[in-house]
């Protein structure tokens, strides 16, 4: 109990003296490193358009360090495999229930694997899909439809689900969206400059809404 106290002391303290994101580096095999300029770019909109002070080179964190405590904003991405150990679990479910954010972004392939260790977070509780009136989809920039598609694989719905704790989203599972596609540099896709604009001001409503909540 006094541990789990001490680190949210510590998350307090840090969330108080600035905001910054970071880059989730799980375990399994996936490639957790995918899309490398998606959060840099995300960042540098941000700083301009919504007048953050994000790092210009976000940080790498593990799910088992303390060192996730000084974000309140973890990204999360990749194809493959992830797997959370039980020290993982603990580490990110105290982050979580004590004022953190985890955006997981499903870049293609993650899908049949993150959802289990999901489970393992939120046991006793399943994906919730947001409708498109939520205020992540509203503020600062509007998405009347919800989550925007980006970039195209199964011609599916993109869909945005979560899990919440008292009212407040705690985890953000975009899928079937691909916004750190978006994100990237602009050679590395060829996304259209709409489609590119949609992405980051997607992601400028999620660091929001991970920062004002």
């Amino acid at each position: 109990m006094i541990l789990r106290t001490t680190v949210v002391l510590l998350f307090l303290m840090q969330f108080c003296q600035g905001q910054d994101i970071a880059v989730l580096k799980y375990s399994g095999g996936g490639d957790w490193y995918s899309n490398p300029s998606a959060l840099e770019n995300l960042a540098a909109f941000c700083n301009k358009e919504i007048n953050t002070s994000l790092s210009a080179t976000p940080k790498v964190v593990t799910p088992s360090s303390i060192d996730i405590f000084e974000y309140p904003f973890l990204h999360m991405t990749g194809h493959g495999n992830v797997l959370f150990s039980e020290q993982d679990v603990e580490n990110l479910r105290a982050y979580l229930n004590s004022g953190g954010f985890l955006h997981i972004d499903d870049n293609y392939g993650m899908d049949q694997y993150v959802r289990g260790e999901i489970s393992k977070l939120f046991p006793n509780q399943e994906l919730k899909e947001l409708a498109a009136n939520h205020p992540i989809f509203l503020t600062p920039f509007k998405f009347p439809k919800g989550l925007p598609k980006i970039h195209e694989h199964d011609k599916a719905r993109a869909q945005g689900f979560v899990i919440e704790k008292q009212g407040r989203i705690v985890l953000l599972y975009t899928f079937e969206s691909d916004l750190g596609d978006g994100w990237e540099d602009k050679e590395m896709h060829n996304d259209p400059a709409d489609v590119r604009l949609k992405a980051l001001r997607m992601g400028a409503n999620i660091i929001t809404y991970a920062f004002e909540h």
